[in-house]
């Protein structure tokens, strides 16, 4: 049962919640700039997290080590990732662009974990991976834009080296870290991180019922439980499988839009769905012992 749970129960919830992210987070963008949106999010979660942490009287780490480690792998996961998915929305990439882009991510941390992990990927896996590159491709063909930002660009490339570098971090150093009083110590590095990008935008908020809904739904649905499934999902499993994972994102997306915003699914995105589904099968196949 706990093995079923972690391979197809996790992934699910963590693909719902991450995914339909992607939608409250244009919802919260239309009421308040990016980095106070952020910072806000952010503080939020790190008060919840710590309060829990305070009332269950959840150990805190121990060594000034672990807690930087844990810190750093908040920066790099919860806090680059955002910021610089935030900044690429803000400065004109599309979010079909931007999901197309953080696509990459199980690619980059498959190269990574096969350096640093030492993590036994075969040609199966490879496959896979690139199968699931092109469906989620077909995903979000029919909402790519024709032109560029330069620095919206880079600030999602920013965003996919944060996601990708964080999470084998994640890995190597904080496998063992208590998801409440860990995830405090995270979301408290990423407040931190976030406040000399507010210097450099006209921070505000429009405090109404879409921006506190979206507000509630980023900081407890994604901060606190997309993440938590992500770093279980990490901690109990191979970090380049977990990380295929993130091809269902914009499937997600998409399903929760057709409900939510009316939008259509398209022909492509069924095939791009299809397509996901195959390339993510061959990564999680059981080896036949062929490499």
């Amino acid at each position: 049962m706990k093995f079923y749970i972690q391979k197809s129960i996790l992934p699910f919830f963590f693909m719902f919640l991450y995914g339909s992210g992607f939608i409250f987070c244009e919802y919260g963008l239309q009421n308040a700039s990016p980095m106070a949106f952020l910072e806000v999010r952010f503080f939020i979660a790190f008060c919840i997290l710590l309060l829990i942490t305070l009332i269950f009287k959840i150990p805190m780490p121990k060594t000034k080590k672990e807690f930087l480690h844990i810190s750093i792998a908040g920066s790099l996961t919860v806090g680059t990732f955002s910021i610089g998915g935030f900044l690429a929305v803000s400065y004109g990439i599309s979010g079909a662009t931007n999901a197309l882009i953080i696509a990459l991510q199980p690619i980059v941390v498959t190269a990574l974990a096969l350096k640093l992990l030492n993590e036994d990927i075969n040609i199966r896996v490879w496959t896979g991976l690139i199968i699931g590159f092109v469906g989620v491709g077909f995903v979000v063909f029919s909402k790519l834009e024709t032109s560029f930002s330069a620095l919206g660009l880079f600030w999602a490339f920013i965003s996919l080296l944060g996601l990708s570098i964080g999470s084998l971090y994640q890995k190597k150093y904080c496998s063992h870290m208590n998801l409440y009083s860990g995830g405090a110590i995270q979301t408290f590095s990423s407040t931190i991180l976030v406040l000399p990008f507010l210097l450099f935008e006209d921070a505000h908020i429009n405090w109404n019922v879409d921006f506190t809904i979206a507000l509630l739904y980023m900081t407890v649905g994604v901060s606190i439980g997309a993440l938590s499934l992500l770093y279980i999902m990490i901690k109990n499993g191979e970090v380049s499988k977990v990380s295929a994972i993130f091809y269902l994102v914009p499937v997600s997306a998409a399903i929760v839009s057709y409900f939510l915003l009316g939008d259509k699914i398209e022909f492509s995105e069924i095939i791009g769905i299809f397509t996901i589904i195959i390339g993510i099968v061959l990564i999680n196949k059981k080896k036949k012992g062929i490499k």
